[in-house]
């Protein structure tokens, strides 16, 4: 673990530089012993570091950073939490999915296949970023890894399932993207009027679940 000043009011906690479970461990860890200490402004946590903003009127570095390496010491003593398993619906290709048949031209599989692959997996909330609601997954079958798209979509609509290079994910809101489309999903991922507007958080486990096109 390293820990550096990222800018006048926040520290940059980084626990390695690859995607794995032992490192999301760390990093679910710090975030959750962390949240909600007075004081500590926003939480940032990625694949392998969590960025720390805190209010320099009541944390100077040295001590923020010591609370951070009392936090990482204790690793292990506190109690475990069951994670949550998500289930999310899922209609597959067709006009839901119109990306369905390049990533089964490209994996050289059958597009059933790729529905059947996709939806085996067992996918590991690592953080939520890029937009509000949008959940960073680990578990895509390598078979079914898919370059992006070489020219971005302006509107991808809320709900596309997609994959795009090694990972999957769900676009939570309309938005630009160039991930490959392979199905929608009628859950909502993000919904600013809910007591809890984020429906994935870190450490969810996800399955998605086929159903017949409407």
């Amino acid at each position: 673990m390293t820990i550096r000043p990222a800018s006048d009011r926040s520290l940059f906690v980084e626990f390695g530089s690859s995607i794995s479970l032992e490192i999301h461990h760390q990093v679910f860890h710090l975030t959750r012993a962390l949240a909600g200490i007075r004081g500590i402004l926003n939480l940032h946590p990625a694949y392998a570091s969590v960025l720390v903003e805190f209010d320099p009127r009541r944390w100077a570095f040295t001590a923020m950073e010591e609370l951070i390496l009392e936090k990482m010491a204790a690793e292990g003593q506190e109690q475990e939490h069951a994670p949550r398993a998500v289930e999310i619906p899922v209609q597959y290709g067709g006009d839901f999915g119109p990306d369905l048949g390049d990533v089964a031209t490209h994996t050289g599989l059958r597009p059933e296949r790729v529905i059947e692959m996709h939806a085996a997996g067992d996918y590991l909330v690592y953080f939520v970023g890029f937009m509000p609601g949008f959940a960073y997954l680990g578990g895509l079958a390598p078979e079914l890894a898919t370059p992006r798209l070489s020219a971005p979509r302006t509107k991808v609509p809320a709900g596309s399932v997609a994959i795009g290079g090694n990972q999957t994910g769900v676009y939570p809101m309309e938005s630009p993207g160039g991930w490959r489309i392979i199905g929608h999903t009628r859950a909502k991922l993000f919904d600013p009027q809910a007591a809890e507007p984020t429906l994935l958080k870190m450490g969810d486990h996800i399955r998605f679940v086929p159903e017949p096109r409407a």
